[in-house]
C-alpha cells in the first residue's frame, strides 16, 4: 500500500484528475475499477470518482507497485535561461517571448519552449520542484504564435492558475497588441466585428458578416502614427481567436508588415510585426491570490515593433 498526501497545489481536484496526473502509468479503466472496488481510498474511507480533495487529504491506494514506478521528468532542464522577466511576484511571473520561440512543444524531443524556460527558471530559483509535487506544473495562462513576441503570462501555483483563468474567461485582463500594417487604415481608429473560422491548415478565414461555422470576433484599434507604405496600430483584443489580428487586417487588405501567409509583402522583417505588448488586471474582490496585480498595468515600452516602425519605416 502507498499513500499520497494531497498539497496546496492539488487541492480543489477531482479524485480522478488527482490520480491521473500523479500516477499516469495507471490505465484509466483500471483506475475506475480500483475505486470502485475500494482499492484507492481517501482518508481510510471510500471515495467518489468525482470527490473533490482538500489539501492535507490523504489517498490510499493498494495497487501494484509498478504504477508508482515513474521517474519524474526534468527534462526542462536542458532548455536555455535566456529569459527576460518583466514582472513577478509571489504567485504570477510576466515574461517577454521573442519572436520565433514556441510557447509549447509540437515536437517530443523539442526541450526549448518558454515553458521549459519558465519552469527551469522557477527550479533554480528553488521555486519550482518537481519532486515535491504530485500533479502541479508552472503552466501559462495566455499563449502567443510563435512568430509574434511580446507579454506572457504565468502562473507558479495552481490557486494562481485558477484565478488567473478566472480573470481571463471573465474577461478582466486587456490585452493590447502593436503591430504595422501595410498603408493606412481608411479611419483612425474604429471597433470591429467579423466572424472567424480556423481552417485545418492553420490558417484563419474572415467574413465580414455572420456565417454558418463562424464565430464573432471583436477588437478595437487606433492608428498611432503612419509612414508613405505603413502605419503603426494599437489593437486592443475582446476575444482572442487563433491569428485573430492578423487575418482580420488581411481581411481589411491591410496586412501586419511580413505577414506572407496573410497577403503581406514579403519584407526585411523576418516574422509578422505584431507584439503583445501591454496586459492590465481587473481583478474581482474575491480572487484571493492576485491582490499584488489590482489594476496594475504591465507595459513594454520598449518593443521591437516601435523600435522598427521608427528607425526602419519612419526613417
Amino acid at each position: 500500500m502507498r499513500e499520497l498526501t494531497v498539497n496546496e497545489n492539488d487541492a480543489g481536484q477531482r479524485v480522478d484528475k488527482f490520480i491521473k496526473k500523479t500516477l499516469k502509468q495507471l490505465p484509466q479503466n483500471l483506475m475506475y475499477k480500483y475505486i470502485r472496488s475500494k482499492k484507492i481510498k481517501v482518508n481510510r474511507k471510500r471515495c467518489t470518482i468525482d470527490q473533490k480533495l482538500k489539501a492535507g487529504d490523504v489517498l490510499q491506494c493498494y495497487i501494484p507497485e509498478e504504477f508508482f514506478d515513474q521517474p519524474i521528468d526534468y527534462r526542462f532542464l536542458k532548455a536555455s535561461r535566456d529569459l527576460k522577466v518583466v514582472y513577478e511576484d509571489e504567485h504570477v511571473l510576466i515574461v517577454d517571448k521573442p519572436a520565433g520561440l514556441l510557447v509549447h512543444s509540437d515536437q517530443p524531443d523539442d526541450h526549448d519552449t518558454l515553458i521549459d524556460r519558465i519552469q527551469a527558471y522557477l527550479y533554480d530559483q528553488q521555486i519550482y520542484q518537481p519532486a515535491q509535487e504530485h500533479s502541479f506544473a508552472p503552466a501559462l495562462v495566455n499563449r502567443i504564435d510563435r512568430n509574434t513576441s511580446g507579454l506572457v503570462l504565468a502562473a507558479k501555483d495552481a490557486a494562481s492558475l485558477r484565478e488567473l483563468n478566472q480573470l481571463m474567461k471573465d474577461r478582466n485582463i486587456d490585452k493590447r497588441y502593436l503591430c504595422i500594417v501595410e498603408g493606412v487604415l481608411s479611419k483612425e481608429q474604429d471597433a470591429l466585428c467579423m466572424y472567424h473560422q480556423k481552417q485545418d491548415d492553420n490558417h484563419a478565414e474572415i467574413s465580414m458578416t455572420p456565417k454558418d461555422g463562424y464565430k464573432e470576433v471583436r477588437m478595437d484599434y487606433r492608428i498611432l502614427d503612419t509612414a508613405d507604405a505603413y502605419s503603426l496600430v494599437e489593437v486592443q483584443l475582446h476575444t482572442g481567436k487563433s491569428h485573430q489580428i492578423r487575418a482580420c487586417f488581411s481581411a481589411l487588405n491591410h496586412p501586419l508588415m511580413g505577414d506572407v501567409k496573410y497577403g503581406a509583402k514579403p519584407t526585411a522583417w523576418k516574422y509578422q510585426a505584431l507584439c503583445a505588448y501591454s496586459l492590465t488586471f481587473h481583478p474581482d474582490e474575491s480572487l484571493k491570490q492576485l491582490t499584488g496585480l489590482g489594476e496594475k498595468t504591465v507595459c513594454l515600452k520598449a518593443n521591437p515593433i516601435s523600435s522598427y516602425f521608427y528607425q526602419r519605416v519612419k526613417k
